[in-house]
């Protein structure tokens, strides 16, 4: 089984440690891919960089030319799964749902400890829109940016936790950590809160991996059918636009090299 892990920001040793901890979690025989779009934002904190890397990873996608049989989408609250899910022929999952799903298998209540507070409206839309907000005491902002969250692990990991700390007083019973760059720290909170912490990237590749090994896939007698034919200007924007050498300009463009062995 091949499932590729899709980073939704252009931020390259962030696509290596959500492969980490996709690669960690994942069944013996369970190859795991990362990827990143090449082009877009470095970091989503609003909904301008979503919709913008919303684009970018549907770009990456439909210019891909490797084989996979999952695809589990590492951004927390953000846009472009529903595309994806029509644009391919295998399940598609993302990390919001998939954590807010484990967490009710673990606990009448879940909270969400995210980046910076502006996120959280988006996150609350998303749970909201797919039938998951009913259950989630509180969503609450580290006010760490995507990016300031690898610059001091330890800080990180600190200000997690106290955030954390203020949701289960808020009624949470589980912990969801809301943001793929928070990929591998689960245990760390988990062991200073004394409450199971959920990390979306770890939940989504193991529902993809059981729904792959079920033979399901995503339903295309509706929402999710594929797109209906039609002329798009510059689409596949990739294959059209130089992107330069740090990202390479050419259709079916390998998968940088620090994150996959492709």
């Amino acid at each position: 089984m091949r499932l590729l892990v899709m980073n939704p920001n252009t931020t390259v040793s962030m696509t290596a440690s959500i492969r980490a901890t996709a690669t960690a979690v994942a069944a013996p025989g369970t190859q795991i891919i990362a990827a990143e779009p090449l082009w877009g934002p470095e970091s989503i904190e609003g909904h301008f960089d979503g919709f913008l890397s919303a684009a970018a990873v549907l770009d990456r996608l439909a210019t891909l030319d490797t084989p996979f049989d999952a695809l589990v989408m590492a951004g927390f609250g953000e846009p472009g799964r529903e595309g994806a899910q029509e644009l391919l022929d295998v399940p598609v999952l993302d990390i919001t749902e998939s954590a807010a799903q484990m967490a009710m298998m673990l606990g009448r209540t879940y909270g969400i400890v995210t980046t910076l507070d502006r996120s959280v409206p988006q996150i609350r839309d998303r749970l909201l829109t797919a039938g998951l907000l009913q259950r989630c005491a509180a969503v609450h902002g580290t006010g760490l940016g995507v990016l300031e969250l690898e610059a001091d692990p330890e800080r990180t990991v600190e200000v997690i936790t106290e955030t954390a700390r203020e949701v289960v007083r808020a009624g949470a019973e589980v912990i969801c950590l809301g943001c793929g760059g928070m990929a591998g720290l689960q245990e760390r909170v988990a062991a200073a809160l004394g409450v199971p912490v959920v990390d979306g990237v770890a939940a989504a590749v193991k529902f993809a991996e059981a729904v792959v090994g079920l033979g399901l896939t995503t339903s295309t007698a509706r929402s999710f059918a594929p797109p209906r034919p039609k002329a798009i200007g510059s689409w596949p924007l990739s294959a059209h636009l130089p992107l330069g050498p740090a990202r390479g300009g050419s259709r079916n463009t390998e998968f940088s090299p620090q994150t996959s062995d492709i």
